[in-house]
């Protein structure tokens, strides 16, 4: 066999193994019990600070199309600040109305100081 790699039969990736992680910014980035919009790619996310436990979701409210970011945090709730609609930022859980649809979450990973997202999972680790 020679060393051409084209050659070779392609290894099949482990099914964990994600191909659309990103990296969002440093921890420091974002202040304790708080809020941040980043834009990746051609989405707009909002990375949270909760108790020092990190979250992703999209940045738009499911309702209206107002940045998340600049709304209210409540602990884990996340307050929007056009008509007050709520979700759970842990879970994408719609909170209050007039908000219906469920947050879309993207699971965190931590890497040394840096806040990583898997676009291609939820904050359960399910494929969305």
């Amino acid at each position: 066999m020679s060393g051409n790699m084209s050659e070779k039969t392609p290894e099949k990736m482990p099914d964990n193994v994600a191909a659309n992680i990103v990296r969002i910014c440093a921890q420091s980035e974002i202040a304790p019990d708080s809020v941040k919009a980043f834009e990746v790619g051609d989405r707009q996310l909002a990375v949270f600070n909760i108790g020092g436990r990190f979250y992703a979701t999209d940045d738009e409210c499911t309702h209206a199309s107002a940045s998340l970011a600049d709304g209210m945090l409540d602990g884990e709730v996340i307050e929007c600040a056009m008509h007050m609609g709520a979700f759970h930022v842990p879970t994408g859980e719609v909170k209050a109305p007039p908000c219906a649809v469920a947050l879309r979450t993207y699971k965190v990973i931590l890497e040394g100081n840096d806040v990583v997202v898997d676009l291609d999972r939820n904050a359960a680790g399910e494929l969305a």
